[in-house]
């Protein structure tokens, strides 16, 4: 697995993932790419699971952004609808986090699309098997803090670098400031 965590505060969204890839109980790779760029470079995405099937969601969800280049909410939900409906898609094992300079989701294989709790300070979300240690680093420093959403980001993987051994230190966060 993974931990992707995202952070929106003060007019700055921040997604970072760490690069473990583990097959089983062996490290396969130490510096993968899990969050990456997309849609001309207007959307941050980050994956955890299969990497295959996280790329093949990738894609379909590039296509649906063309179709709808300004919704992103409407282009995840017909992503989350075919990726629910359709047999081969069905199969796929990945969740995504996506964020553009105003949203920021969670997708699921079960056509789940979340939003993340909008909180005075912020908001973030997390996916992967250090998610939720990511995630409660970010809150406590949402709310004690004056940190920004990549520090944040960067401080939360960390954390969750120490706890989960499915999470390493090397981290890619990408940032996009409205």
């Amino acid at each position: 697995m993974t931990t992707i965590l995202a952070v929106r505060r003060g007019g700055q969204v921040a997604v970072g993932g760490d690069g473990q890839v583990s097959m089983d109980k062996t490290i396969s790779k130490g510096d993968a790419r899990k969050v990456r760029r997309i849609a001309g470079g207007r959307v941050i995405a980050g994956f955890a699971g299969g990497t295959a099937d996280a790329f093949a969601l990738l894609e379909r969800l590039e296509a649906k952004l063309e179709q709808y280049p300004t919704q992103l909410t409407r282009a995840c939900v017909e992503l989350a609808k075919d990726w629910r409906t359709d047999r081969a898609l069905r199969r796929l094992e990945a969740l995504l986090i996506v964020a553009n300079e105003e949203t920021t989701l969670m997708l699921s294989g079960l056509g789940d699309v979340i939003e993340p709790e909008n909180m005075e300070e912020g908001d973030c979300i997390a996916i992967g098997s250090g998610g939720n240690f990511a995630l409660a680093g970010a809150l406590a420093l949402l709310q004690n803090t004056d940190l920004s959403a990549e520090e944040i980001v960067r401080k939360g993987l960390a954390l969750a670098g120490k706890i989960d051994v499915y999470t390493n230190d090397k981290h890619t966060v990408e940032v996009i400031a409205s």
